[in-house]
């Protein structure tokens, strides 16, 4: 007589966006997982991972802690998004589930301006704050909503004309009414995509993000591995960093600009990447972040990692597409056929409205590319992504 099949683990992940799709995917590939998704968009891409959805807001932590209580999960997780972290953290220690940062940690990785407190206290290189009513106040500076994400409050104010609109603009956006402004570190810009183990630290892939133009400031367009700048000096900023923050256990994504004088952290965040790290660090590595995330929200041992080269160049490059209503997208077979791309994904589906390209939120999908060295993995991306065509209708834009 055959014997009962065995109750599969369930998983609450918190979203189901763009940043969410990597976990997502990796999250249905195993058989032992029932996999529920949380999103307050019903059209968001990574539902179509989900074994159960439900349509709620990842900031509503009440309605998720009912959610999570109600359906027995056994962990939960948030991919690519800063304040659902918390969020996660909050809930799962209520309900006394396998975690891999405590409440307190997540609230403090969640606040840029309680980073930055840290960091100070820890001696670690940061962005200096500023006062916005110093009459001497250096410009440019940079006007921030401190806990916000994803360009959201955020500007570059070149001169004192432009603060009192940018102070607005951030105050609004900010959850608590509060604004950051702070120096602008000129100089490249790097990440750091590490995981923690009882408090050890091991990096991974240290890639340089290149940015966008103006007026979207701060956006990513690519990320490319390996990086141009001696990973040495970012690798120890990075960990100094984390350390700082509390954050023993589970994955980091450390952002840098490097000065004149060395590393500067801008931000860390205790958990993956929102642009495809994971993916990006499987490709370089052959170790899967993603599969790391799930094993840390569930309580299991991810020891005996051990990072592999398993090629000399990656890169993640960004579609971004033209104003208005999406009416159809062509070319992703051309794009997926050219050489050393690992995959293409489009995020939005027809009747989706892009409009002025100023945040990370209005890029429309990436690819992901290997290559001999990091300048073919980027050309092959760039060609790929150059494949794919947005047609829209402007008039709607």
């Amino acid at each position: 007589m055959a014997g009962r099949p065995r109750p599969r683990t369930r998983l609450l992940v918190l979203g189901a966006g763009p940043a969410q799709l990597g976990l997502l995917e990796a999250a249905q590939a195993r058989a032992e997982l029932d996999v529920i998704v949380v999103d307050r968009d019903p059209r968001a891409p990574g539902f179509a991972f989900a074994d159960e959805r439900a349509i709620l807001s990842t900031e509503d932590e009440e309605g998720i802690a009912r959610l999570a209580d109600a359906r027995n999960v056994e962990g939960i997780v948030s991919p690519g998004a800063d304040w659902p972290v918390g969020v996660a953290a909050r809930v799962a220690e209520r309900l006394g589930l396998a975690h891999p940062i405590d409440a307190r940690t997540g609230t403090l990785a969640t606040s840029k301006a309680r980073q930055r407190e840290a960091f100070a206290a820890a001696g670690v290189p940061h962005a200096r704050g500023l006062d916005a009513q110093d009459g001497a106040l250096a410009f440019p500076c940079v006007v921030k909503a401190p806990d916000r994400q994803g360009q959201r409050g955020l500007a570059l104010v070149t001169d004192r004309a432009e603060l009192e609109e940018a102070l607005g603009v951030a105050l609004a956006e900010s959850r608590f009414g509060s604004v950051l402004v702070e120096e602008h570190v000129e100089g490249p810009e790097v990440t750091v995509n590490a995981f923690s183990v009882d408090g050890r630290f091991t990096p991974l892939t240290v890639t340089d993000r290149l940015t966008a133009e103006l007026p979207a400031f701060g956006v990513a367009l690519a990320h490319v591995w390996p990086s141009l700048h001696d990973d040495e000096p970012i690798v120890e900023v990075a960990r100094a960093a984390v350390e700082s923050l509390g954050i023993r256990s589970g994955p980091s994504y450390t952002q840098l600009r490097l000065a004149a004088n060395g590393p500067v952290v801008m931000e860390v965040a205790a958990r993956l990447g929102g642009g495809h790290d994971a993916e990006l660090c499987r490709a370089a590595l052959d170790v899967d972040l993603n599969a790391l995330a799930i094993d840390f929200s569930l309580g299991t041992d991810p020891s005996g990692v051990s990072p592999q080269v398993s090629c000399l160049g990656a890169a993640v490059v960004f579609l971004v597409p033209p104003a208005g209503r999406l009416v159809g997208v062509e070319g992703v077979d051309d794009a997926e056929a050219v050489d050393g791309v690992e995959w293409v994904r489009v995020y939005r589906r027809p009747g989706h409205v892009f409009g002025p390209f100023t945040r990370g939120a209005d890029r429309a999908g990436a690819v992901l590319a290997t290559g001999g060295d990091r300048d073919e993995a980027l050309e092959r991306a760039r060609r790929a992504a150059g494949a794919v065509r947005f047609r829209v209708d402007a008039d709607a834009a």
